[in-house]
């Protein structure tokens, strides 16, 4: 269960201030994956990293009794001049897995071939989020966020990451950021839709995809 009370975030840009989140309380039950819905600029992706705790906000706090991943597919973490499979083996320790089995499921995963092991730092955009993924998914979790990670890649690709995602969700949750309509009616059974720093919740995909798509059109 993630609970967030009285969640706010305001940023100053230019001198103007933007509310991402004005007082929010909501509640993401265990085990449930969630789609969370917003136009472009709505602050979806600095809810999640709020959840995560890579952001804080400027007003309330998030209870968790669970394990959050970090954003899935997030690479700014990774450091540039260690290989692929350094990064990931630095990270296995961070989260205290096993070194060996995380780089073997990264490197068959993230298809880099000899690039994994070559420095970070000269992977084009589509190889970080692969590789990100795939270290992601390779680390279990209680509550998986995922902000538009499944469109990296080719087809076949994005067919393998789904598919491994929808694996883990038979043993976690997540809440999940996309504006692939179709996606997230395939991951997705409740839904939140993010507004004018309010966060509706609804307990039917489609009634979340409904008030999103109306919102859209004002």
């Amino acid at each position: 269960m993630i609970r967030l009370e009285n969640i706010s975030k305001t940023f100053v840009l230019d001198g103007m201030r933007q509310t991402v989140a004005d007082g929010i309380n909501a509640v993401f039950p265990t085990g449930a994956s969630v789609g969370l819905f917003g136009r472009n600029g709505a602050g979806k992706s600095t809810l999640l990293r709020i959840i995560a705790g890579t952001v804080k906000p400027s007003a309330g706090r998030v209870i968790s009794d669970g394990t959050i991943s970090w954003p899935v597919g997030f690479a700014g973490s990774f450091h540039g001049d260690l290989t692929g499979a350094q990064n990931t083996r630095f990270i296995a320790r961070v989260y205290g897995v096993d070194t060996d089995t995380l780089v073997d499921f990264v490197e068959d995963f993230a298809e880099l071939g000899h690039h994994f092991h070559q420095p970070f730092g000269s992977y084009s955009s589509g190889m970080r989020s692969r590789l990100a993924f795939g270290v992601s998914m390779g680390i279990r979790f209680d509550t998986y966020l995922v902000d538009e990670v499944t469109s990296v890649g080719d087809a076949a690709f994005r067919k393998k990451s789904e598919e491994v995602f929808q694996s883990r969700m038979r043993a976690s949750g997540a809440i999940v950021v996309s504006h692939s309509m179709d996606l997230m009616r395939r991951l997705c059974t409740l839904g939140m839709v993010l507004e004018k720093g309010d966060l509706i919740v609804f307990d039917n995909i489609e009634h979340a995809i409904r008030q999103h798509l109306k919102n859209m059109q004002v």
